[in-house]
């Protein structure tokens, strides 16, 4: 048996330069107009960089926009869940010729990030890209938001990379591209691989998803985001370590990986699954666990939705395939984790877990119960929040699902 191929049947498609040709167009670059990126903009740049967005070239253009909106797929028929664009204030854009190299430059650092060919200019209507993202145009969902807040004109054409920014220095040993975690697979014969995503420490209930798939796979990719999250989210470094004595202390030696990706969450649930598993095949993955409100924020998606879309698209579109997993929790009464399809027992007997919930009990100081969390788990992360100043801690409101409602 072999891996997963990368998205679109071929090679890696890595458009971070190296050698003499990054010496070159990192020379080139300086003398470039500049376009100013977001944080989600640098981060797409360094996912085409590293192959993970394969096999795309670049920044899309109106007719791919419109189609991954509409279908789903590009103009030219490749499945592809959600737009990958970059925008530009109107005055800017209409400096800038058709055919023309402009330097890409990340807002936060001022580095020089890449260089796109621009190969086209135009609007989009972005209550269409929400709704089809989103599955809503409330400016209080945190996607909505972004798009909504983003420059009218979208510039699109194929890039040069020619950084990595922050990611490998910050987050050395964690950060992986997908011809680095393909690698460690081939190395230790894992041919189904599940990836688990997470933007929170692993509670018992993640603990038990992970494990689910390590009794019927070769191996687990503990997959954690580090690009920007919602604020009262746990940061990466935090999640790393509280994970690392997870995996130590609780999973069988040689079972699981933990590694980080440079993306940012778009919250958009049933339709960010599916971009979750479109580039996790290019990091090798077989299968991706899709557990309850997988990628989801409030009350905008059912607590299965991203399960259920992955019914619409055929293996022949996206190779990697979800591992779908009921909702699970501790039964006092089983006296072990289950799940809604394991456990005869009522609600009562049921502690429900969430990473809300886990949240919420930790910046209001309350204890946690052990059967929510490992003990080592917990040590870390209320050191992290007794670290944290008052005014540092958000409000978490806990939707319907994280309640138990």
């Amino acid at each position: 048996m072999r891996l997963v191929p990368p998205h679109g049947g071929g090679q890696l498609n890595e458009l971070l330069l190296t050698g003499a040709a990054h010496k070159d167009a990192s020379a080139l670059a300086k003398t470039l107009p500049q376009v100013r990126m977001t944080s989600r903009e640098t981060c797409d740049l360094i996912m085409l960089g590293i192959g993970a967005f394969t096999p795309l070239e670049g920044f899309m253009g109106h007719a791919d926009w419109e189609a991954v909106c509409k279908t789903s797929h590009t103009a030219k028929g490749l499945f592809w869940p959600i737009p990958i664009t970059l925008s530009a204030a109107e005055e800017q854009a209409n400096g800038i010729m058709i055919g023309q190299q402009v330097a890409l430059v990340d807002d936060e650092s001022n580095e020089i990030m890449g260089i796109l060919k621009v190969t086209e200019k135009y609007a989009i209507d972005k209550e269409l890209e929400c709704k089809a993202v989103f599955q809503t145009n409330d400016p209080e969902h945190p996607g909505v938001q972004k798009v909504m807040e983003q420059p009218p004109i979208n510039l699109a054409g194929p890039v040069q990379v020619l950084s990595e920014g922050e990611f490998p220095k910050k987050y050395k040993g964690l950060y992986m591209r997908p011809s680095e975690t393909r690698a460690i697979f081939e190395q230790k014969k894992w041919h189904r691989v599940a990836a688990f995503q997470t933007r929170n420490p692993m509670h018992r209930s993640h603990e038990y998803l992970a494990k689910i798939a390590v009794e019927i796979l070769d191996g687990v990719l503990i997959h954690q985001i580090l690009g920007k999250l919602k604020p009262g989210d746990i940061p990466a470094e935090v999640r790393a370590e509280a994970i690392n004595v997870l995996t130590d202390k609780y999973f069988h030696k040689d079972t699981v990986i933990q590694a980080g990706y440079p993306m940012e969450m778009r919250y958009a649930g049933p339709k960010e699954a599916l971009l979750h598993a479109v580039f996790r095949q290019n990091y090798g993955c077989s299968h991706l666990i899709v557990g309850r409100d997988h990628a989801g924020v409030g009350d905008y998606y059912g607590p299965f939705d991203a399960q259920y879309i992955f019914d619409q698209v055929p293996e022949s579109e996206l190779q990697t395939r979800p591992l779908k997993i009921d909702w699970t929790f501790f039964c006092y009464k089983c006296e072990g984790m289950a799940s809604m399809k394991t456990c005869p027992h009522g609600k009562d007997d049921r502690l429900l877990l969430s990473g809300t919930k886990l949240r919420k009990m930790l910046s209001d100081g309350d204890d946690v119960p052990k059967e929510f969390s490992r003990p080592e788990v917990l040590e870390i992360l209320k050191k992290y929040y007794a670290g944290l100043k008052a005014s540092e801690k958000v409000e978490v409101k806990l939707h319907k699902a994280a309640t138990g409602g």
